[in-house]
């Protein structure tokens, strides 16, 4: 699992190693040089010329050295020092002198215009790194500008310059196509509105101490595969069906159906031992017919939800999908509430639902795992600013109600009741089609039924559905994705985290 720490954290990281490995800042920052060129020229041969622009600090420093090795592996290579009001690094110094006699080095002292790079192919950027504490101003945000008005390949090295880790960005900020970042992600890496500048993101180690990353607290982590492997509870010769839990999903209503459908669908393909719908009488031949795998309970109304009985029966409780904020279904999900206590899967109209009556806040069981969009989360807690701010009301959300919180899309946020936050590292654009969110509450109910913790339920779900959909963009492509290729896929999603 990869922390995601603080600009002042990673700079006592370079510290502590420095110190404590021990080894040179020069030679340190040299790794990173290096971990960068490998990254680079797998990527893209000595045919492309590059440009690099670099600031008088520690990163531009890096762009200098990384200059030095794309010229030493045979590209052509050009580089532009930007002279604003930045002191120059002792490592930048000790980086300049190495490329004497190799690559000739302008300097830009006024306001630069596009032909100055428009003979590369590449520009590489390196002005400012994760210390920027302020937005760029004069020759420094005239740079940046003039950058981002060529129609040239942008590469990132660690940052975009004018982009803060740590706080909202205002100003001059690069739009990188790529994003290469030194031993972890940034917490600004997730949030929409960084995405027109950092644009995809690779990460490279630079040998960074690892006692210390481990020893370094954080609320923020990003999520692997190896994480995940380590949460899936193994299948035993002796197991049977009401060992692996039994899960009531409440979905579907008139013309919505196909919410129910995908919810069940997927719950069944997660594992689950017993899985029972229930639907209005509308629905049941409909359920019956295209999920015959699960057992229906049957709603007395013709086209939507207004009563459930024996929910003793059940381990967890699935609920939303499809299905609908009648008045009827707002006093059902109500008593039902009330009645079930323990941890269950709020989603869609129930969500929304809540955010329409307050009182039922405090009837959610504690544990439940909450799935809204976007869209959705604002009902729950209102507008935000920023991504920043976004994200500290996920957390007191999370915190308020004891429960788990995911906000879902790129990157899909986990807040747990004790205010950390685990962003997901699978799924993509094609995944952002209607069902989609129905399949990971059918995922969700089916492990919390499974008896995986909430929070286990929630990383392992996430990752799921976005593995999933990942496999089905691989083979049907992204613009032909719909949300019952999630479920198709999930057998091989299971099969990629448990081999």
């Amino acid at each position: 699992m990869h922390k995601i720490l603080s600009a002042k954290q990673v700079k006592e990281l370079d510290e502590y190693t420095i110190l404590h490995e021990p080894i040179s800042s020069i030679d340190l920052m040299e790794r990173a040089c290096r971990a960068f060129e490998s990254w680079f020229t797998e990527r893209f041969d000595i045919t492309y010329r590059v440009g690099i622009v670099c600031g008088t600090g520690n990163n531009g420093g890096d762009g200098l050295g990384i200059a030095r090795l794309l010229y030493a592996a045979g590209y052509a290579v050009s580089v532009w020092i930007v002279r604003g009001n930045v002191t120059e690094s002792d490592d930048f110094k000790i980086n300049l002198g190495r490329l004497k006699n190799k690559i000739v080095v302008s300097e830009i002292q006024s306001k630069p215009i596009q032909e100055l790079f428009l003979h590369c192919d590449i520009l590489t950027d390196a002005i400012f790194g994760t210390g920027l504490s302020r937005a760029p101003e004069g020759l420094y945000a005239e740079t940046i500008e003039c950058i981002n008005q060529t129609p040239l390949l942008k590469i990132a090295v660690d940052i975009p310059s004018g982009l803060m880790m740590d706080k909202t960005t205002s100003g001059s900020i690069i739009k990188a196509h790529h994003t290469v970042s030194f031993q972890m992600p940034k917490l600004v890496f997730f949030f929409p509105q960084s995405n027109p500048f950092v644009g995809n993101w690779s990460i490279v180690p630079m040998g960074l101490n690892k006692d210390i990353i481990k020893r370094t607290s954080t609320p923020y982590y990003y999520l692997s595969l190896k994480d995940i492997k380590r949460i899936v509870k193994p299948r035993f010769t002796f197991d049977h069906k009401g060992r692996n839990g039994h899960a009531l999903i409440i979905a579907g209503s008139l013309g919505k159906m196909g919410a129910a459908v995908l919810s069940s669908r997927a719950a069944l393909r997660t594992g689950l031992g017993l899985l029972t719908v229930h639907v209005p009488s509308s629905g049941n031949v409909v359920m019956q017919t295209t999920v015959p795998e699960a057992m229906t309970s049957i709603d007395k109304h013709v086209d939507f939800l207004t009563h459930v009985d024996r929910l003793d029966a059940y381990t967890t409780i699935g609920i939303g999908p499809g299905l609908g904020q009648s008045q009827e279904t707002i006093k059902a999900f109500a008593s039902i509430l009330k009645q079930f206590r323990l941890p269950m899967v709020i989603d869609a109209d129930a969500l929304n639902i809540v955010s329409a009556n307050n009182e039922l806040f405090k009837l959610i069981p504690e544990g439940s795992i909450l799935t809204p969009h976007p869209k959705e989360f604002e009902r729950l807690v209102g507008s935000w600013n920023n991504d920043f701010e976004r994200l500290e009301k996920q957390q007191q959300l999370a915190i308020q109600l004891q429960c788990v919180i995911i906000l879902k899309g790129a990157y899909s946020s986990i807040a747990s009741p004790e205010g950390n936050v685990y962003f997901n590292s699978t799924g993509n654009p094609g995944m952002a089609t209607g069902g989609s969110g129905d399949v990971l509450t059918g995922i969700l109910s089916s492990l919390l039924a499974q008896h995986y913790t909430p929070l286990e339920a929630a990383k392992l779900g996430v990752y799921l559905h976005g593995l999933s959909g990942d496999i089905a963009s691989y083979e049907k492509g992204m613009n032909s994705l719909i949300a019952s290729d999630l479920v198709e896929f999930l057998p091989f999603a299971f099969k990629k985290i448990t081999t």
